[in-house]
């Protein structure tokens, strides 16, 4: 037994290694059908797109959907062919985790990710961005005709795909119009725990956790709704949970660490630490916040700052992380009864006390 977690390690230490070297495979299949003289332009372009925006983030969703396939199926029962298939779906969340990004931060007008130059403020791109976020959207369903059309669970990832893409869009307009404003000060009556709640679990939660495992399940002949249930309730509480987290670096982090700079404030985000904020204010400190969130001069976004340390918003969020991961250890232990447990226990140890 001694050498379970060793072999777990050594394994998951393969998967990132022939999850990386499937990438330029699949770019090849993507673009291959206009490498022609007369669209030799696009698919230069597109191997761009696709090599700067797709390959170079942790990868955690598209690890995540390979690793609980793993949890999923027996040793003996794994082909090598259904293993390229799930590290195939992994590289389909990653493309949708692409697609957002690329179109959310033309949104946001953010200037970095990854620690480099958000694609659309690249030289020569600029909102031609719009367009590649469609291709990148689009390589997804070249790659799932190419690898499952065949296979009974072919319509299932579908429309798991399709009505994760749909939930996810319509989080990002509840945050885009939580956050715009016509007004000379912020509405700040927008800013409640149940827009935050609702807005993250559309937005984030859908796409980033509950795609992976459910990708994995129909992948591994799991298809009854009381599994599907039971996964769907722990992830997005997990996501919630994330997207906290998220919050807390866009204000707190290290940029050279989390590879972007934070933007929340003068974004006029509805984020969870202006929300525990309005929790805790007085008037006088409510008239400030509403004088100076949504501000984009750096006065107003360290008066915010310096009232979030008067609110010890870091001990705020100290205590939920700590309250809100034994909640959600809670939970797998409690719900999770006909699934594997170390699915569920890998994610949130995963992002537990992340700093990225």
């Amino acid at each position: 037994m001694s050498d379970g977690p060793e072999k777990k390690r050594l394994c998951v230490h393969e998967d990132i290694a022939k999850f990386d070297s499937l990438f330029p495979e699949l770019l090849t299949e993507v673009t291959s059908a206009f490498n022609t003289a007369d669209t030799r332009d696009a698919f230069d372009w597109f191997q761009e797109v696709l090599r700067y925006n797709v390959p170079h983030g942790k990868k955690n969703r598209g690890l995540a959907t390979v690793q609980s396939y793993r949890s999923l199926v027996k040793p003996d029962s794994l082909t090598e062919e259904d293993l390229k298939i799930a590290m195939v779906l992994g590289w389909c969340v990653e493309l949708l985790q692409a697609f957002f990004l690329v179109a959310d931060d033309i949104m946001d007008s953010s200037t970095t990710r990854r620690g480099q130059p958000c694609w659309y403020k690249m030289k020569n791109v600029g909102m031609i961005a719009i367009n590649d976020s469609f291709y990148i959207e689009s390589c997804i369903y070249i790659l799932l005709k190419k690898y499952l059309r065949n296979k009974p669970y072919y319509a299932d990832i579908l429309d798991l795909f399709h009505e994760t893409t749909f939930k996810t869009i319509h989080g990002q307009c509840l945050d885009i119009v939580t956050a715009s404003s016509d007004e000379k000060q912020t509405d700040l009556s927008k800013f409640t725990m149940g827009r935050f709640t609702t807005t993250v679990k559309y937005k984030t939660a859908y796409y980033s956790f509950h795609l992976p495992v459910a990708l994995a399940l129909f992948l591994a002949g799991i298809g009854d709704k009381e599994s599907h249930a039971v996964s769907e309730k722990i992830l997005l509480e997990m996501g919630h949970f994330f997207q906290v987290q998220d919050d807390y670096l866009d204000c707190y982090g290290d940029p050279k660490v989390t590879g972007k700079l934070g933007s929340d404030i003068e974004d006029n985000k509805c984020s969870w630490l202006i929300v525990k904020a309005l929790e805790k204010v007085d008037s006088s400190q409510k008239q400030l916040l509403q004088e100076h969130y949504g501000k984009a001069d750096a006065d107003s976004i360290h008066i915010v700052k310096s009232l979030y340390s008067k609110l010890n918003l870091k001990q705020t969020y100290v205590e939920y992380e700590e309250e809100s991961y034994e909640k959600l250890c809670r939970i797998i232990e409690e719900e999770c009864t006909s699934l594997p447990k170390d699915i569920f226990f890998s994610f949130a140890q995963k992002i537990y006390k992340r700093e990225k």
